[in-house]
């Protein structure tokens, strides 16, 4: 694989485009070392039309293309992904401000898979078919919608972009794909692989830019069948209202503010390895972080005493060598998160560990560091429980029965994801099914099938990825009946 170089291009028509004449171009800064390494273009309209003006031109012999064939394409960046692993990874790393370790065993190793379940997902998909006694038949044709705008998220850059591109392709759109513009660089590299994979020319389509300008132009285009969406609620709502006029299909997976319930029952070492982690991984920066979390009264003493222990062995520092904890993605989101401590101490939180910036020297002097927060004495109703922090940032609270746990955990506008702590799984089901959340985890967090539908109800989105739902949301159903009585 090349070099991306210092400067990321828009990929259109199966080429990395050089920027027009007075193009802007934005900065790319490393979270870890606060230093700006590479520029990225900020796609213009001019931009958007040529991209869809090539993904017009792949659709037809994409679309028909036949199914082994078009998976076999998938297959093929998969495969070359696989190849570049530690490139990939070290590009996450560097753009994201994550732990190398992480990017290396979690999130290239997850985009790999996203290519490869949907290449052979497709090859499996069949429609349904319904006859009406002796006289009459009906079947299910599913053809895919056209030209697909498929917007991610900076957390989990590569993993989270090819979740969306790897199904819409499959199915037989063409995508014209934006990544956030505060972590380009993997999208970028898949650009590049793609050319090198053979990927059809206009196929896969990205542009680099502001969500705000070229993000809000691709949700807008009238040639653009439907928006799969990463991110937050307030962006996804204005999604909605402008996609809504146009009847376009809508994917939305948005906030989250997670509640985890931790019961006396539950298996100690296993539930605390898994509460911390499900607060604190990649620096808290996942939809799912468990960031609400309550124990039952009779062990909340100790469990708090343990999870404040395993919390203050937590490695921070530079993602390339072997640390628990990253930089931040950004210094504005640093600020975000270090202000949202400020409004948790404002309310009369306890803040238990953490709750500032770290410094850890080095290259990484400058860097978006903060430590792993917890907070005590919240009650469910204040903002630092209602509102997405979306850092290393959890509160921790007590519950006196199952009633009160399940009020708790149902007490905000989001619905995304739960874990349950507990050996008793006849309570842990019956509580599942009063849960309302889209994903409930029991003794165990962040484990996932390919297979199962993804998504959250409430303020935490519309619709569902994932399997055949992802298969389902990039097609349009045709119901054919046919009289041979």
């Amino acid at each position: 694989m090349t070099a991306t170089g210092s400067l990321i291009r828009n990929y259109i028509g199966g080429e990395l485009v050089a920027p027009g004449e007075g193009a802007t171009l934005l900065d790319n800064i490393n979270p870890a070392t606060g230093k700006v390494y590479s520029q990225l273009v900020d796609a213009s309209e001019q931009d958007l039309q040529a991209a869809v003006a090539a993904a017009e031109d792949a659709l037809p012999g994409w679309r028909a293309m036949d199914i082994t064939a078009r998976a076999r394409h998938l297959e093929k960046v998969a495969e070359l992904i696989e190849r570049d692993l530690d490139k990939f990874a070290a590009a996450e790393c560097e753009d994201n401000g994550k732990p190398l370790s992480l990017a290396r065993a979690v999130d290239i190793p997850r985009a790999v898979d996203n290519f490869r379940f949907f290449a052979r997902a497709i090859t499996q998909f069949a429609s349904e078919s319904h006859a009406m006694g002796e006289s009459a038949i009906n079947y299910t044709l599913r053809s895919p919608l056209g030209i697909v705008g498929c917007i991610s998220p900076w957390n989990l850059p590569l993993y989270l972009f090819t979740w969306k591109i790897a199904p819409a392709l499959a199915a037989g759109n063409c995508v014209i794909a934006k990544p956030s513009e505060v972590t380009p660089k993997t999208a970028a590299m898949l650009a590049e692989t793609c050319i090198e994979a053979g990927l059809p020319a206009g196929v896969l389509n990205i542009l680099h830019g502001r969500g705000n300008t070229i993000g809000s132009a691709i949700v807008a285009h009238p040639k653009i069948k439907a928006i799969s969406f990463t991110g937050g609620t307030a962006t996804g709502a204005r999604i909605a209202a402008e996609a809504a006029p146009q009847f376009k299909k809508l994917s939305l997976e948005l906030g989250g503010k997670n509640p985890t319930l931790v019961f006396a029952d539950c298996d100690w070492e296993k539930t605390l390895d898994g509460v911390m982690r499900s607060a604190f991984a990649n620096q808290g920066q996942i939809c799912l972080c468990g960031s609400r979390i309550y124990v039952e009264q009779s062990i909340y003493a100790d469990f708090k005493a343990a999870l404040l222990q395993r919390i203050a062995k937590l490695r921070i520092g530079d993602p390339l060598t072997e640390v628990d904890q990253g930089a931040l993605v950004s210094e504005a989101h640093m600020h975000k998160v270090l202000n949202a401590v400020g409004t948790a101490r404002a309310e009369g939180g306890q803040i238990l560990c953490g709750g500032r910036q770290r410094q850890v020297g080095g290259r990484c002097d400058d860097g978006f560091f903060v430590e792993p927060t917890l907070i005590e004495g919240l009650p469910i109703g204040c903002k630092t429980n209602q509102q997405e922090i979306f850092g290393p940032v959890a509160t921790i609270q007590p519950f006196e029965s199952e009633e009160e746990a399940v009020q708790l955990a149902n007490g905000t506008s989001y619905g995304l994801a739960t874990s349950i702590w507990s050996e008793n799984l006849s309570r842990s089901h019956r509580i599942a099914g009063r849960l309302d959340f889209g994903i409930v985890w029991i003794n165990c967090w962040l484990q996932r099938d390919l297979r199962t539908p993804f998504g959250g109800v409430k303020n935490s989105g519309v619709g569902r990825e994932g399997g055949w739902e992802a298969l389902r949301f990039f097609t349009e159903p045709k119901n054919v009946c046919i009289d041979y009585g």
